[in-house]
């Protein structure tokens, strides 16, 4: 490898790891409990952020992945214990241990 080069691959390594971590960090199917104001229901949503759905508060549930939306807010897409895709619940909902 040129010298010119060999900065740059440190640099491509590194990122290339971290891009591997976050990857199996947010499929890492984390257990959790959905968490809202007071008992209330949370809403699922789809990607549109239309509410498709309601989850009951305490409710156990898996983190499938996460991500954000276009402001930069963070989301889960979850699963029931068993398997059952919910859709998308906003991350300030989400409790795990």
């Amino acid at each position: 490898m040129s010298e010119k080069l060999a900065p740059f691959a440190g640099l491509t390594l590194a990122a290339l790891a971290a891009a591997i971590a976050w990857g199996a960090t947010a499929l890492a199917g984390d257990r959790c409990e959905a968490v809202g104001a007071m008992g209330a229901s949370i809403a699922i949503r789809d990607q549109r952020k239309n509410v498709i759905g309601a989850i009951e508060d305490g409710s156990a549930i898996i983190v499938q992945r996460y991500g954000e939306d276009d402001h930069g807010r963070p989301w889960a897409y979850v699963a029931s214990p068993g398997g059952k895709r919910f859709g998308w619940l906003y991350r300030e909902f989400i409790r795990c241990s």
